[in-house]
């Protein structure tokens, strides 16, 4: 057995140094968090010594003795302690950790933790590249963010192999466009950016004056955009447009129990981002499970355990989330505010799978926030999940919610194509919420079928089945839909526990209660669902389905009972 040696000043130079630069890779969260570049590092093989350390500039320094490289590459594998992590749950053995994966990515060797191992990961800046199968089996992480060099450096990075370059050629966009003059060396991710237009410009105690008008979709090599994750807007002009080729292999993560230790911070819009963060394409994590302790009573709220971004063909499977405690905060209009505080997060992906997922919570309990935020992705997927939220807070194009529970949050979104609800049970206000931060905008179709909806999880409430504001006085940054068609099959309505002075459920909550005769006028007209379809709906309380609290603003919607 070798000796391993750690010394925080080892910077032996050789001729056979390999000096690895991870690119940026960037993290667009729900409220702005800025971009996490990760560090260098560098990989040597000399001496009868294997080394790791990280120097004052937090660069990953790595020897390998040859005797070890040749161990490991004879395996096909490496362990955590094989770099010396002590794995007893008080050592930090985050440096370990890098530096194993760093040789692994180098070598494409597997990673595997070490059994009946509990890492132990402080506050120290050093983030663990991951670009080749890793399996944490039964090992414990625990990551304590009581003090931590910087909030925003995730602990473990999920990244391409493959590098982000500019397509030359494209000076503008038409929103459904089928193909662009280009070719490419194969399928990639585009993401394109006009600075000069804003969009989502959010109303409300979060308020803001917008962000870029931003897209992200998949070309093959010939420049046909993918249909089922087209292009949503115009583009007269482009700022920024960038393309990353998609792996084409899969890689996969398996297993791994984390607890975080959460930070004790004040409780204002400082996420933190210390979790696993996937920038890479075609990648499955699977058995994952996440635990949170030591939330008092305030707090900076957090981006995702799962954070992932910037990447396509993504599924999370038999994963075990954590709620985050709700804290509260002033918001940008001065006042009191909730803030966010999530375990999931999507950005700027597409076909993003969530299946056989669960919470450790209880999903019905307020005091946690909903485990989901999202923008601007498209496809995404909850397939027998039981989880306290489904949300699209700056636009997803199309979603499919099936074989699921949803807890006290429900599912909220904005955005175009279909929405898919079928097989499920939502607790939430209302069956779906159209957020009306972003204008209760949805520009296409819902599909609900072989549903159950139970208003408020039971409590006290007039029920409605489609929720959101629009008073068409504010400028959004785009015209704002309400579903053109809504249909609506086998539902069930328990909504036994409801006010003295209950008139039955709504399709339709109260959008506007200022719209009650013609002489109203929207500045920025809100376009109406054009017909709702509706065949075999049931209710608790015995009560008919009724179209509105406010009947004159949709007076034109056109209801087919079948």
């Amino acid at each position: 057995m070798n000796k391993i040696v750690f010394n925080s000043h080892y910077n032996m130079l050789v001729k056979f140094t390999l000096i690895f630069l991870i690119v940026s890779n960037f993290c667009i969260g729900v409220a702005g968090q800025p971009r996490y570049t990760s560090k260098s590092f560098e990989i040597t093989s000399v001496g009868e010594d294997t080394r790791v350390s990280l120097n004052e500039e937090g660069v990953l320094q790595v020897n390998i003795s040859p005797k070890d490289k040749l161990r490991f590459k004879s395996a096909g594998m490496v362990h955590y302690s094989d770099f010396g992590a002590r794995g007893d749950g008080k050592t930090d053995d985050v440096t370990a950790i890098a530096a194993t994966h760093a040789f692994a990515n180098q070598q494409n060797l597997i990673v595997k933790a070490d059994e009946n191992a509990t890492y132990f990961i402080g506050g120290k800046e050093c983030t663990a590249v991951i670009q080749t199968d890793t399996d944490f089996g039964d090992a414990v992480f625990i990551i304590d963010d009581t003090k931590v060099q910087n909030r925003n450096a995730p602990v473990f990075m999920v990244s391409s192999r493959m590098q982000q370059f500019v397509p030359e050629g494209i000076t503008s966009l038409k929103k459904n466009q089928e193909k662009l003059n280009i070719l490419l060396p194969g399928p990639c991710l585009i993401t394109v950016i006009n600075n000069n237009i804003k969009r989502y410009i959010r109303l409300g105690l979060n308020q803001n004056n917008g962000s870029p008008q931003t897209d992200v979709f998949m070309v093959d090599k010939d420049g046909n955009v993918d249909r089922n994750a087209p292009i949503i807007w115009d583009f007269d002009q482009i700022t920024s447009i960038s393309a990353l080729p998609l792996d084409t292999d899969t890689l996969h993560i398996t297993g791994g129990r984390f607890t975080t230790i959460a930070n004790n911070e004040e409780s204002k819009y400082t996420y933190y981002d210390r979790n696993i963060e996937i920038r890479r394409s075609n990648v499955i994590v699977d058995g994952l499970e996440h635990h949170i302790i030591g939330e008092g009573d305030h707090g900076a709220p957090y981006g995702g355990f799962i954070n992932i971004s910037d990447c396509a063909f993504v599924t999370v499977k038999h994963t075990l989330f954590a709620g985050h405690k709700t804290y509260n905060t002033i918001g940008a209009a001065g006042k009191p505010v909730s803030m966010g505080s999530y375990d999931i997060i999507v950005n700027r992906a597409l076909n993003v799978s969530f299946i056989n997922c669960s919470q450790i919570n209880d999903i019905n309990d307020r005091t946690y926030w909903g485990v989901l935020g999202s923008n601007y992705s498209k496809n995404l997927l909850y397939d027998r999940c039981i989880l306290s939220r489904f949300d699209a807070h700056m636009g997803v194009a199309n979603a499919t919610i099936r074989n699921s529970t949803l807890g006290h949050m429900g599912i909220n979104a904005i955005g175009s194509g279909i929405l898919v609800v079928e097989n499920s049970t939502i607790n939430g206000r209302s069956l779906i919420n159209l957020r009306s931060d972003y204008g209760s905008t949805w520009q296409g179709e819902f599909l609900i079928r072989n549903c159950v909806f139970v208003p408020q999880d039971g409590k006290p409430a007039s029920a409605a089945l489609i929720g959101g504001t629009n008073t068409g006085q504010h400028d959004f940054g785009y015209t704002c839909y309400m579903p053109e068609r809504i249909i609506i099959e086998n539902l069930r309505i328990n909504d036994s526990n409801h006010p003295d002075d209950y008139q039955g459920p709504a399709i339709f909550s109260n959008f506007n209660p200022q719209m009650t005769d013609s002489s109203y006028y929207e500045k920025f007209p809100y376009v109406k669902t054009r017909e709702v379809v509706l065949k075999n709906i049931t209710t608790a309380s015995g009560r008919s389905l009724r179209i509105s609290d406010n009947p004159f603003m949709f007076k034109n919607v056109k209801i087919i009972t079948e």
